[in-house]
């Protein structure tokens, strides 16, 4: 038994809301299926304020809000801008009033759609290519300091490289794809970046921060071989809801992938059999792989994920409140990311043989008073591996590590 009672610290402009206390939380992240590049988070907020003090909440103003784990460790998971506040009254006494402050806000995503470029790339790598677009909008430079900085105003733990760092995480550089070069046409840096992330089969994300990152097409194998599954019981979650699902739409047997500068070139693959089963279940890529080597190989790629039905992990809740759940597991769920390995066991037997294996692509978080909840949708696990290289497995990694029973098709991953 593992008692549970959420502490929040919400951080809204650099004024932390102790004495606020959380009413009611909402907050979504990642993508809801594999086949698109993640929005941007979402979080529709109420406090209610007791104190009767002068809270002043505007539209852009940081926001930050993190949950405690069991070691009593504040954990974000969200970080964004508010777009939207609300102050109203909700009791009136004779002597006081309480009001309530509804508050929605957006991860760092949403400036993408909103922010234009010419998009100008020499021939590069895609985590090298994303990393030139993304840096000119969210690193500032000197004319773009406000003017009436001062030193004083620094957190003197700030590095030198993260002083002007308005929203740019982890990026996977140079990446594995390397990509055509681009001349300049006028678009959105989100149309242009989510491009440039589904030519190097990778994604772009939010982190707990808020901050937007990138991972290329071997993160998730790397993550998984250093780190393994986090192991969950479904005993522990909330039964009611709990789905997985299998689709004819998915399936996809016969690709066509189009390359080089200006997409013009193009590659096929088929599988035959899958063809002979479901029909011809076709689907155009469009992408800037320079190569037509790797374009091949991203076509046949796509058609060993694609060729066959497998599961998608639609929903699985869990109240985080739940003194069944062990601090471990609720510690690792509060850290939840997006491309996070679960392994979830004690499934019915007809859900996946009992034991699904997949990576979170999305989570909603649901919390009131001193409770909290939890879903989550996975992809499964083959949708995302890609074979790593020597060079990226793990100086530590010995023969007797790896499974005995592991055969040489699926060695994907060193796990």
């Amino acid at each position: 038994m593992s008692i549970f009672n959420p502490v929040w610290k919400v951080t809204i402009g650099g004024v932390e809301y102790q004495t606020a206390i959380l009413s009611n939380l909402t907050i979504t992240s990642g993508r809801t299926n594999i086949y698109e590049q993640a929005q941007a988070g979402y979080t529709n907020i109420e406090l209610i304020n007791l104190d009767q003090s002068n809270v002043i909440i505007t539209i852009n103003d940081s926001i930050t809000i993190s949950l405690q784990d069991s070691t009593a460790t504040f954990i974000p998971i969200f970080g964004g801008s508010v777009v939207e506040v609300g102050i109203s009254v909700a009791e009136l006494g004779n002597v006081a009033y309480a009001q309530r402050i509804k508050i929605i806000a957006l991860g760092a995503l949403s400036r993408l759609p909103k922010a234009l470029t010419d998009g100008v790339l020499s021939q590069d790598f895609d985590g090298d290519q994303i990393l030139t677009i993304l840096q000119d909008l969210l690193l500032n430079n000197w004319s773009e300091v406000p003017a009436a900085l001062t030193w004083a105003t620094y957190d003197p733990t700030e590095t030198w490289a993260d002083s002007q760092n308005v929203g740019l995480g982890e990026i996977d550089t140079p990446g594995n794809y390397e990509l055509a070069q681009r001349s300049s046409s006028r678009t959105d840096i989100y149309s242009l970046v989510a491009a440039l992330a589904s030519s190097g089969l990778g994604y772009i994300y939010e982190d707990a921060q808020g901050l937007i990152s990138y991972a290329d097409s071997t993160h998730r194998s790397i993550y998984l071989a250093a780190n393994g599954y986090v192991n969950l019981s479904a005993n522990d979650a909330q039964g009611a809801g709990l789905s997985i699902q299998q689709r004819a739409g998915d399936v996809r047997n016969t690709i066509t992938l189009k390359y080089g500068t200006n997409s013009t070139s193009e590659v096929s693959a088929t599988d035959v059999t899958s063809v002979g089963l479901y029909g011809q279940l076709a689907q155009i890529f469009t992408t800037t792989v320079k190569h037509e080597v790797d374009a091949q190989d991203q076509a046949d790629f796509y058609l060993t994920l694609r060729a066959y039905p497998q599961y998608n992990f639609n929903q699985i809740t869990y109240q985080l409140t739940n003194p069944e759940i062990d601090d471990g597991d609720r510690d690792s769920l509060i850290n939840v990311f997006m491309g996070m390995p679960l392994a979830i066991a004690d499934l019915p037997l007809n859900m996946s043989a009992g034991t699904y294996v997949g990576f979170v692509e999305g989570w909603t978080f649901q919390a009131g008073y001193n409770e909290i909840s939890l879903s989550l949708n996975l992809s499964p696990l083959a949708y995302s591996l890609q074979a790593i290289q020597w060079q990226d497995v793990s100086v530590a990694e010995a023969w007797n590590t790896i499974s005995g029973i592991l055969d040489w098709e699926h060695a994907l991953v060193v796990a």
